[in-house]
């Protein structure tokens, strides 16, 4: 299943990181399956009216991460190996502190200490992933 991407330009992240976090949580998501090709650089940098320097970098750093493989003359796809669920719960992860990174930068901003975020943040942690039997 192909996967619809967007970039925010005006988001303050560099769009190529941008693409790198939306593939990484597609994969760890299962939404893109080991083996799955991803659409080449000229087609991706068109739809998204980007350059297309911008999604090889993010496509080196996948294939860096080990996310993703490229085979020259075929394309890039999810990794198919065996390591392909550890690679998506790393992903996952990746993703995960990404966001955990923002939200505290963003508290930060806000002029929170730390206290006031362990209490947000284990306010949300009970809600959303409440310990059970």
């Amino acid at each position: 299943m192909p996967i619809i991407m967007t970039v925010d330009p005006r988001s303050g992240v560099p769009i190529y990181l941008q693409l790198i976090e939306q593939i990484k949580r597609s994969v760890a998501l299962g939404i893109m399956a080991g083996g799955e090709q991803l659409p080449t650089v000229k087609q991706l940098a068109l739809d998204l009216t980007i350059n297309p320097n911008t999604v090889a970098r993010a496509y080196r750093d996948l294939e860096r991460d080990g996310v993703i493989e490229t085979s020259p003359g075929r394309g890039s796809f999810v990794r198919g190996d065996g390591a392909a669920q550890t690679t998506a719960q790393n992903a996952g992860a990746d993703v995960a502190r990404e966001s955990f990174e923002n939200a505290v930068r963003e508290a930060k901003s806000l002029g929170l200490g730390r206290g006031a975020v362990r209490e947000i943040f284990a306010a949300s942690l009970d809600r959303w992933l409440p310990e059970g039997p």
